[in-house]
């Protein structure tokens, strides 16, 4: 932004304006006055009647002696220049005031609206370059994010009645048709009916999770962590079920890691939910790869797989909660859009910080997060420079 543009640069010279009025007419007035009233120096007193009204009109000035007529000079010089300065303000101050208020009352206005939930609104300011503008751009900037979470969680809204709506649907035929002995009772019926109350459960616990997240309810008790000891129950957990899948699953870390400070529940909340979301997409025959590596003051987490990849539209919003890159695949795949949303709280709550990397569709995608290191104490290991360096 340019300095001219800038609005304490306006006001600035509006006063500057006002002023400059002033001296002008000072300057003009005394000029004048002095003119036809300091011609005759001739010791004359004031009339009577301008002693008594107070009032020096050019004519009285002429009466007067060179010391009153000097002094009537300024008086009437600073009298006009006062009215100038302050019709100069008024001026000034209306035309300042209709830039600023007006523009104000309206992003007021439609601050309003949007706190009562109509996210369609928009600022309409006239072009400038200015604060104001900035500040419209910015409510603007809003309200086309607020819209976009709203349209979200009407979608969510949807995709949760479609989700609920399909195992219920299950759940209560199978049930009907046991009770009117339509079907049989066998292991099949009874595990398809598990299957679908899993989904229901797993759906709403995510809804459950996502909102004590948002709300800060969820409490993050950070300590000395041992990395290793995750990743060894990560492979205890996912190994058969990567192998059942024809998936492989590489863990790769430094033959000696330091801890982390961070809650290690929560951490594996987040490991499983990544892990869990690279076998979900990631076909028959692929890889999966978790990686650990330490640099600096922080240990770097990267979870890879060689699936179906996301393109570079949808990547600025993979964390961003109940958006999901394929709705129908998802919603094939048991996801509910809110899963990553859930990881980049965590993440965040423990001082470290997420990403994700992905080439295009059939590129495979890799999603890296970061954790600060425990403070040396007891248990804590000092990672050896040469590790590190090797490592970077």
């Amino acid at each position: 932004m340019r300095w001219h543009h800038q609005l304490r640069w306006k006001l600035f010279i509006s006063h500057l304006v006002i002023v400059v009025i002033a001296d002008i007419v000072l300057l003009a007035t005394a000029t004048f006055l002095a003119s036809i009233g300091l011609v005759n120096t001739a010791p004359l007193t004031l009339s009577s009647a301008a002693a008594e009204t107070g009032s020096l009109s050019p004519g009285a000035i002429l009466q007067a002696p060179p010391l009153q007529q000097f002094q009537a000079v300024v008086q009437q010089a600073l009298l006009v220049s006062g009215f100038a300065a302050l019709a100069a303000a008024v001026v000034v101050s209306l035309f300042v005031s209709r830039r600023i208020v007006e523009p104000l009352l309206t992003l007021t206005g439609v601050s309003k609206r949007l706190a009562q939930g109509f996210y369609r609104e928009r600022t309409r300011i006239a072009t400038s370059d200015d604060e104001i503008a900035q500040l419209s751009q910015s409510v603007n900037q809003l309200a086309d994010a607020l819209d976009q979470t709203e349209q979200r969680r009407l979608a969510l809204l949807a995709d949760v009645t479609h989700e609920l709506r399909t195992p219920l649907a299950t759940i209560g035929g199978y049930m009907e048709g046991l009770l009117d002995g339509v079907v049989k009772p066998s292991p099949e019926t009874f595990s398809l009916i598990l299957h679908e109350s899993s989904r229901l459960q797993r759906l709403i616990e995510d809804l459950e999770l996502l909102s004590r997240v948002e709300a800060g309810q969820l409490p993050v008790v950070a300590r000395s962590t041992d990395v290793r000891r995750l990743l060894d129950a990560m492979r205890v957990q996912f190994e058969t079920l990567f192998a059942a899948n024809q998936v492989c699953l590489h863990i790769e870390s430094p033959a000696r890691l330091p801890f982390v400070w961070a809650d290690p529940d929560r951490i594996d909340q987040v490991l499983i939910n990544l892990l869990s979301n690279a076998y979900r997409y990631t076909p028959a025959g692929g890889e999966v790869a978790l990686r650990v590596s330490a640099t600096g003051e922080m240990v770097t987490i990267a979870v890879s797989d060689s699936g179906v990849g996301i393109d570079a539209e949808h990547l600025p919003h993979v964390f961003e909660r109940f958006y999901r890159v394929d709705k129908s695949r998802a919603r094939q795949s048991g996801g509910s859009g809110i899963g990553l949303a859930i990881v980049r709280h965590l993440v965040y709550a423990q001082g470290g910080d997420i990403s994700v990397f992905s080439a295009g569709q059939g590129q495979g995608t890799t999603f890296t997060f970061t954790l600060p290191l425990a403070p040396l104490g007891p248990g804590a290991i000092q990672i050896p420079e040469d590790l590190v360096s090797a490592e970077n």
